[in-house]
């Protein structure tokens, strides 16, 4: 198949010939530059300044437009309005990283003979795990795309008007890439192994291609046809099985290379300003002292400048009890988080959690009702100190990316899929994150396992494409979640892999998101918070305050309780689906430069 690169074919329209001919004074002559270890180390980390996620990306991703996330207001793409001619996703800063990275992998041979064979591969290593990164980046959002593996020139017109490549033949390169990566980045030496947790590594590698052969080997195997065509998978490269396979064997290397454990406090990773070594794979650091910082904080703690994001009921129940059996869901909020995994209430706002103020008082946090759509509040990524909680771009905390945690995840995840899953590995996965979480750790089949009907319900009826799932795949989904939840795009990849988009639709009985519980008795008399003394009140009349939720009705957009006057307090905002959403359109700007790009299955007719 024809290699394709660099696809804005609206450069290749470019009458400045003399401009792309010369190299301007201030840039390095590539020739001369690509000479050495130094400038192989330069060039790469100029890669990860520009690539690598940032605080937004990781706390503030595509999870809080899902079905466990509620909003004030979602995006475009689920109001039924969304159109090619609205998107603008394809430019040329779109695939200006793809050729850069294109631009290493073709000149850097020129410092062979200057650098050791492990270093020069540990270095070609990093640049294909990049290739690799934005490859599939690129693809999970359009399917079809490209995969860039040389720097166009302005003057080929055949390649810059050309069609667009195969799903299954891009993901056959990133294979290749990534397998490289996994065989031959370092895992010690200077630059590589730091604490940081910046570095592109072997360790890196690993963990990115268990999470990516995941993804790939769930998504041929939930969706029947290729969602940019609609036609069946063609079996041309790697089948399902064989990706899960990979992502077993990745994540069971990275495993035992002992090189990374669970830390006992699983808050600690996200609100730390130095990233725990022990689990942190790859992270980003923030910093307090260099004034390195983001407003992630004050994004989820502000009344007017943020989407009010909140858990939904759905999310807090699917936390186990500490016995390792599930919850009942109709419990007042003020009771709910008594016995339960302490994941909860490490990622959600519960009784006793206290704030820590600038005179050294460490007072009992009480919930602020103008900051949620469902009277949950989110604390995972949320320091809880007077600064960072009283304006933008004050928070320090440093960002997790990739986590060991996730790595015993996909093992796990994998060996489900494949039907591989015993107790033995659960002990190994599963059963460590459980017992960091003080869950008594009872896998399916064994003594005292509780079979949850109300999970396994959610996952497969009333949804469009519903499959059959064992016990052992129901307890890895719930895992994922409680673990998981709000780390860049953790829960969208899932249901997109698992082919349940058509959760983010259906939420509550198709109505909305559903909030916490209030009883009979608290939604006529209120109810009040742990040892705060504060009180809460719902009402139809009174005006909306931080102590008080006003139910204004059943209109979409606003609230209503379940029961009429008690119940589920239910944010009534409609959203839709369809499985041409599972890619986005090719926008129509870049379709009227290459008609030959196509149009994404679905969206010819929006």
């Amino acid at each position: 198949m024809k290699r394709i690169i660099y696809i804005i074919a609206a450069l290749a329209a470019c009458a400045c010939t003399d401009l792309l001919e010369k190299t301007p004074a201030n840039k390095f002559d590539a020739d001369r530059f690509f000479s050495s270890e130094t400038d192989l180390k330069l060039y790469a980390n100029g890669l990860i300044n520009t690539a690598i996620p940032g605080a937004d990306d990781m706390a503030l991703g595509e999870d809080r437009y899902t079905d466990l996330c509620m909003t004030k207001s979602s995006k475009e793409f689920y109001w039924g309005t969304y159109s090619a001619a609205k998107a603008s996703n394809w430019t040329e800063s779109t695939w200006s990283f793809p050729r850069r990275v294109a631009y290493m992998l073709e000149k850097m041979p020129a410092a062979k003979e200057h650098v050791s064979p492990e270093k020069y591969n540990h270095y070609e290593g990093v640049a294909r795990f990049w290739r690799a990164w934005i490859t599939v980046k690129r693809m999970k959002v359009f399917g079809d795309c490209y995969f860039i593996d040389k720097v166009m020139q302005p003057d080929d017109k055949e390649a810059l008007y050309a069609p667009r490549q195969d799903r299954e033949y891009i993901f056959h390169k990133v294979t290749e890439d990534l397998k490289f990566a996994c065989e031959n980045c370092l895992t010690s030496g200077e630059g590589i192994n730091s604490d940081g947790r910046v570095y592109i590594n072997k360790y890196v590698a690993l963990a990115f291609a268990s999470r990516i052969f995941l993804y790939e080997g769930t998504y041929r195997k939930y969706h029947s046809v290729n969602p940019s065509t609609g036609k069946p998978w063609n079996g041309e490269y790697e089948n399902s099985t064989e990706l899960l396979k990979l992502a077993e064997k990745y994540a069971k290397e990275l495993a035992e290379t002992q090189a990374f454990s669970l830390v006992a406090d699983y808050r600690s990773l996200f609100v730390s300003q130095v990233l725990p070594k022990e689990e942190v794979i790859w992270g980003r650091t923030y910093s307090d002292e260099l004034s390195v910082k983001h407003g992630v904080t004050y994004k989820y703690c502000s009344t007017t400048s943020s989407l009010l994001y909140s858990p939904t009921k759905e999310y807090v129940q699917m936390f186990l009890k500490t016995d390792g059996t599930p919850a009942a869901g109709n419990v007042s909020v003020t009771q709910e988080f008594n016995g339960r995994d302490a994941r909860l209430a490490a990622s959600v706002l519960a009784p006793g959690r206290t704030i820590s103020k600038a005179d050294g008082s460490k007072p009992e946090l009480a919930p602020n009702w103008t900051w949620t759509c469902g009277g949950y509040e989110w604390i995972k990524w949320v320091l809880l100190e007077d600064v960072p909680m009283s304006g933008d771009n004050k928070s320090y905390n440093s960002m997790p990316i990739i986590r060991y945690a996730e790595v015993l995840l996909n093992w796990a995840d994998a060996a489900a899929e494949l039907g591989t899953m015993d107790k033995a590995l659960w002990d190994k996965t599963i059963g460590l994150l459980r017992a960091r979480a003080g869950v008594a750790s009872k896998c399916p089949g064994s003594a005292g396992y509780v079979a949850d009907e109300w999970l396994r319900d959610y996952y497969t009826k009333d949804v469009k494409h519903p499959a059959t799932l064992t016990d052992w795949q129901i307890e890895i989904r719930r895992e994922r979640v409680t673990e998981l939840m709000l780390e860049g795009q953790s829960r969208y990849d899932d249901l997109m892999r698992w082919n349940l988009g058509d959760l983010i639709e259906r939420r509550y009985n198709h109505q909305g998101w559903r909030g916490i519980y209030i009883t009979q008795d608290e939604a006529t008399n209120g109810f009040t918070w742990g040892n705060t003394g504060v009180k809460y009140t719902v009402s139809k009349t009174k005006k909306g305050s931080e102590t008080n939720y006003k139910i204004t009705g059943t209109a979409d957009g606003a609230w209503s309780l379940s029961e009429g006057t008690y119940g589920y307090l239910i944010y009534n905002y409609s959203l839709i689906w369809d499985d041409m959403m599972y890619t986005h359109p090719i926008p129509q700007s870049a379709l009227n430069v290459n008609p030959a790009l196509g149009q994404n299955e679905g969206w010819q007719w929006q």
